[in-house]
C-alpha cells in the first residue's frame, strides 16, 4: 500500500481568491483543479495552516465533475509520491479523506503554484499541466444516482430563474477562518461560530452583471460539517456566472482548510 507522506502547512490560496471585483471565468484546466499536500499518519500534527511543517513527499489532485445542473456527479483524483516518482490512482484516498477523520487531518489544501513549488523542490518535477493531470484520472468516484432534489421554490420578482445549490465541505471552520472570509467575501456575521448550536453564521451577496447571487455559511449538525447555500437570481436563460461562482466560493472554504464532499441543487 502506498504510504502519503506530507508536504508543509500550504499557504494561502492567493491567485484564485475571491472577488471583490470580476468573477473569474477561467476556461477549465487553467487552475481548475483542487491541489491537497498530505502529512505522514502518525505525525500528531492537524493539516490546517497553522499546523507546522512535515517532510514534503505526497501531493493529491482531486477535480468534481460537474452535469447541467451544476451538480456534482464524479470526484475525479490522482496523487503523486516522491518514493514512486509517478502519478496513480487514488480514488480510494479521496474517498477516505471525505469518510475517516483521521486521513482528512493529514490533508492540506493548497493551490496550483504551491503544489508546484512543493513538487520541484523535493521531486525534482514540474507539475504537468491540468490537461495533462486529468489523463491520470481513471477510476473516478460516482457521487450521485439520482435526479436533483429540486424542491421547488419561487422566482425572485424581476428575474428569469432562482436556484439553489449547496456546496457541502468536511472539517471544522475556525475563527481565524471565518475572519478570513468575512473580509474576502465580505460575509455578515449572523450567528455565533461558538455555539455549536448556531446554524446560519454568515450570509453575503454578490452582483455579477444582471444576475444576482445570496448565499449562506452554514453549519451541518454538531460534527465538523458545513455549507454554503448558494441563491442564484438568474436575469436571462443563461447560466454562465453560476459554474465560475460555485467555484470560487468552494475555493474560498478550501483556504480555510475545509474539504468539498460533493454540489447538490435544491431549487
Amino acid at each position: 500500500m502506498t504510504t502519503w507522506l506530507v508536504g508543509p502547512d500550504g499557504g494561502i490560496d492567493r491567485a484564485a481568491g475571491f472577488p471583490p471585483g470580476p468573477v473569474s471565468t477561467r476556461p477549465a484546466g487553467d487552475g481548475s483543479l483542487d491541489y491537497y499536500l498530505v502529512r505522514p499518519a502518525g505525525d500528531g500534527r492537524s493539516a490546517r495552516r497553522d499546523g507546522g511543517v512535515g517532510a514534503p513527499d505526497g501531493i493529491l489532485v482531486e477535480e468534481f465533475v460537474l452535469d447541467r445542473e451544476h451538480c456534482a456527479v464524479r470526484l475525479d483524483s490522482a496523487g503523486w509520491t516522491a518514493g514512486e516518482r509517478r502519478w496513480w490512482r487514488a480514488a480510494a484516498f479521496s474517498r477516505a479523506v471525505r469518510s475517516d477523520p483521521a486521513v482528512r487531518a493529514r490533508v492540506v489544501p493548497v493551490d496550483r503554484d504551491e503544489a508546484a513549488a512543493v513538487l520541484r523542490l523535493f521531486g525534482g518535477a514540474d507539475l504537468p499541466d491540468e490537461r495533462t493531470l486529468r489523463g491520470y484520472f481513471r477510476d473516478g468516484t460516482p457521487l450521485r444516482t439520482a435526479a436533483p432534489l429540486r424542491l421547488g421554490g419561487e422566482v425572485t420578482a424581476g428575474f428569469h430563474d432562482t436556484r439553489v445549490h449547496r456546496i457541502l465541505f468536511a472539517n471544522d471552520l475556525t475563527p481565524p477562518g471565518l475572519a478570513d472570509l468575512r473580509a474576502r467575501w465580505p460575509l455578515t456575521v449572523t450567528g455565533d461560530l461558538a455555539d455549536p448550536l448556531a446554524r446560519v453564521i454568515g450570509t453575503a451577496e454578490l452582483r455579477v452583471g444582471d444576475d444576482a447571487f445570496r448565499w449562506e455559511l452554514r453549519r451541518i449538525g454538531t460534527v465538523s460539517a458545513w455549507c454554503v447555500d448558494l441563491t442564484s437570481d438568474l436575469a436571462g436563460p443563461h447560466d454562465d456566472a453560476l459554474r465560475p461562482m460555485l467555484r470560487q466560493l468552494t475555493t474560498a472554504m478550501r483556504r480555510q482548510g475545509l474539504i468539498p464532499v460533493t454540489i447538490e441543487r435544491f431549487a
